[in-house]
């Protein structure tokens, strides 16, 4: 790519005027053009085959959605990059607009890595597991699956199949007698030679093969061993090799739709209806579905389907290779190009067309079907979300339902692994890209501190909103506790110049009411759904909600989101404390001489009593090693 940047000088003010006057210097080459607004955001990425006759379209007076005058009037400043061709200016959009997300331009709104399954080839007996994410390790990865519900099954059966192992391979050199999975006969166990690594790669073989679509050739084969195990009277081979044929038969009978004439596809199924979209994506390998996934794209507005899912395409391979094979609903405006790009990304052909007839239209039309199906579903789950927004704001005074409200909770077991909790939520439902978990840094805090913890919790949230520009900004915080944890927040907003509600702020706290008991004491009713959810604003007396008010509802399940990630996050940190070692922060020890020194001492308590000689006697552990190990374990 020809990364050449145009700069110009006595740029107009805004608007039309001074797109008009980007013009005049722009070439007729391909490139990427980005629309910055006020505050030095970007507005919109584009690319052009011609750079100066596509940005001059922008500079006419009519003909333009009202989005795009919008966007228009809210020019401040262009950039522009020339590239070598009009599919690197494909490629470079896409990038820049997953990047930068403009707010303009339709987005890819879930950009999660969808997981694979890795049979992992770096080790004497390869491991089979799920993937997620770059792919460093050596071996071979099967996927996308679309979630890892359909990855978790598929391994499942695979290991009845197959009896491939799934334990890391520290497990595996620490085992002296089989596991579980060998006694419910889910692996071969190799680690303690109950098969030999010759038979054993025999097994991660057919696995291959099986996964490589050549499911009939593993069944056949397994029928003759079967059948030659049954006439040498080893009815117990006979019945093992039975158990896996069934598995193999489960797994390709519980796939939705399998395809004789796919091998290799994605598909893609565009519905539009009422302003909203939704693509499904099919995940087609080893001529088997792997699962979907339901993708709801924003700006879509004024958009034709056709122009959507093109984009969406783009933007769905930046950071994926794609298939040999891409089939869509709609024949995107520029589909040629797109092909091209997708080939060039992927170093080998790719298709992508609209089938016209047969088995891969039929597939298509499966798809678009779910598309509508979810795209139903998420319109009435809106109206539902509109209808609770708009009844919290009856409750709680406000002039107008909140677009966005943040819930924060902490968890914590006595002060230990302390992790504060950010839950978003808006008229779409909860916004788990935006989830966001605080591990408390703290050292001055007492154990189990709440309000402590909840100050630092938010003043760092506000404080990085106040210093950031374009951060969004929440209508309703909503604090999990009663007066004390407000106190706290409304702490924070006034240390930080925030306050409520004269910023568009509103802040309350959910708490459990107190009732009195026979003796007279008070107790917090814990009982779920009962009304007794206590409301503190500012300013005012405490208050209940009636028991089926649709505001209580939308609170309580508000209240109880953030409670669960607020508690999984906690009880992953806990996780990962208990499992740590002393030894993973030594300076110099990887994973090689950790194990070395652990088969040695038995024990980190052990290393770290080990005098220096002691340490040195480790294979690959040196003098000066062994003498940093001593010092790191006894404050030197």
């Amino acid at each position: 790519m020809d990364d050449e940047v145009i700069k110009t000088e006595d740029e107009p003010p805004k608007g039309a005027a001074l797109i008009a006057d980007h013009v005049t210097r722009l070439p007729a080459k391909p490139g990427v053009y980005r629309m910055i607004g006020e505050k030095g955001d970007v507005l919109y990425v584009g690319k052009a085959k011609s750079l100066k006759a596509r940005v001059s379209s922008y500079a006419k007076s009519g003909g333009h959605s009202n989005r795009i005058m919008r966007m228009i009037s809210e020019t401040r400043a262009m950039e522009f990059v020339v590239t070598g061709s009009e599919i690197e200016a494909l490629l470079l959009e896409a990038n820049l607009i997953k990047q930068l997300r403009p707010r303009y331009n339709v987005l890819l709104r879930d950009d999660k890595s969808f997981p694979f399954i890795l049979v992992a080839e770096d080790h004497e007996a390869p491991q089979i597991l799920k993937h997620r994410g770059a792919r460093k390790r050596a071996g071979v990865y099967y996927g996308p699956f679309a979630s890892a519900g359909a990855v978790n099954r598929t391994l499942n059966t695979l290991q009845k199949a197959f009896l491939l192992r799934s334990c890391s391979d520290s497990v595996y050199d620490a085992r002296t007698r089989p596991c579980l999975l060998h006694q419910i006969k889910r692996c071969a166990a190799p680690c303690v030679g109950l098969i030999s690594l010759g038979d054993y790669k025999e097994l991660v073989a057919e696995a291959k093969s099986f996964l490589d679509g050549e499911t009939g050739d593993v069944q056949r084969g397994l029928s003759k061993q079967m059948e030659a195990a049954s006439d040498d009277l080893d009815f117990e081979r006979a019945a093992a090799l039975r158990d896996r044929i069934r598995a193999l038969t489960h797994i390709q009978g519980t796939q939705d739709v399998n395809a004789a004439t796919v091998g290799e596809a994605d598909i893609f199924a565009l519905h539009e209806q009422g302003g909203q979209v939704c693509v499904q994506v099919f995940f087609f390998r080893a001529g088997q579905n792997w699962g979907n996934h339901a993708f709801f794209p924003r700006q879509t507005q004024d958009a034709e389907p056709a122009d959507i899912l093109e984009t969406f395409i783009a933007q769905f391979y930046d950071g994926r290779e794609p298939p040999r094979t891409v089939l869509v609903s709609h024949d995107p405006p520029q589909a040629r190009l797109l092909e091209e790009a997708l080939t060039l990304k992927a170093g080998r052909n790719v298709t992508l067309h609209k089938p016209q007839r047969g088995e891969k239209r039929d597939l298509v039309a499966a798809a678009l079907m779910n598309a509508k199906e979810a795209l139903a579903r998420r319109m009435a789950e809106s109206a539902t979300q509109r209808k609770g927004l708009e009844a919290l704001a009856a409750v709680l005074g406000l002039d107008a339902a909140p677009e966005r409200i943040e819930v924060y909770d902490n968890s914590h077991i006595q002060g230990a692994n302390a992790v504060g909790a950010m839950i978003v939520a808006g008229p779409e439902g909860f916004v788990k890209n935006q989830y966001r978990k605080f591990n408390i840094k703290s050292d001055k805090l007492a154990a189990g501190d709440d309000y402590a913890m909840m100050r630092e919790v938010l003043t760092r949230r506000f404080s990085r909103m106040l210093k950031e520009e374009g951060a969004e900004r929440p209508d309703l915080v909503i604090i999990d506790g009663g007066k004390g944890h407000l106190g706290a927040a409304l702490g924070v907003f006034e240390e930080l110049g925030i306050e409520p509600g004269t910023e568009g702020i509103a802040v309350i706290g959910v708490s459990k009411a107190r009732r009195e008991t026979d003796t007279g004491e008070k107790r917090i009713d814990r009982t779920m759904g009962t009304g007794d959810d206590q409301i503190v604003m500012p300013g005012k007396a405490p208050f209940l909600l009636p028991p089926r008010d649709q505001g209580l509802f939308f609170l309580q399940r508000m209240r109880d989101e953030a409670h669960r990630f607020a508690i999984g996050a906690h009880r992953a940190k806990r996780k990962k404390a208990i499992s740590a070692n002393p030894l993973d922060d030594v300076p110099g020890v990887g994973a090689k001489r950790k194990r070395a020194l652990l088969n040695h001492f038995g024990s980190a308590k052990e290393v770290a009593r080990a005098k220096p000689a002691d340490l040195s006697a480790v294979e690959g552990v040196s003098s000066a090693l062994a003498q940093m190990i001593y010092d790191y374990f006894h404050g030197e």
